[in-house]
């Protein structure tokens, strides 16, 4: 089987690899995830917190925007992981069906988890959330292990 049959979706963007695409998207994302959680918290909290010194810790936010706030920051958590793992691939040369699937698979759990966790669903998120995580791993696993 030829991994580039594989791929959830078989996307390339600029002529980049599928990997670095995936990559990508997930700074799109994360950007995103950015943008509106600080736009439903600060809109709660009013402008004299927004552009004040916040040396105080924030006022409490209803809960979506809090929940918004906590996904921005586990995608931070785990998205340093996954750039490296993906720009060392790409240096290597490492390209195979672990690296499209891990990269693909990372970004569309990650997705999928901010959806849930705004929507306030426990115990899917967080199965959700492992996938993510061993999508990091099996690219990992892909660099260490070019025979796989």
């Amino acid at each position: 089987m030829h991994f580039d049959t594989l791929p959830i979706v078989n996307l390339r963007l600029a002529g980049m690899s599928v990997e670095l695409t995936m990559l990508v998207l997930s700074v799109v994302l994360g950007l995103l995830q950015l943008l509106i959680a600080a736009r439903s918290g600060n809109s709660q909290r009013g402008i004299r917190w927004n552009v004040g010194p916040r040396d105080e810790p924030p006022p409490p936010v209803r809960p979506l925007a809090g929940r918004l706030e906590r996904a921005y920051r586990n995608f931070m958590e785990t998205f340093p992981f996954f750039a490296t793992v993906v720009i060392a691939a790409a240096l290597v040369g490492r390209h195979n069906w672990a690296t499209v699937w891990g990269a693909q698979a990372y970004i569309a759990a990650r997705v999928v988890y901010v959806l849930l966790y705004a929507a306030g669903v426990p115990v899917v998120r967080t199965l959700v959330w492992l996938v993510a995580t061993l999508s990091i791993i099996l690219i990992l696993v892909a660099i260490l292990w070019p025979e796989i």
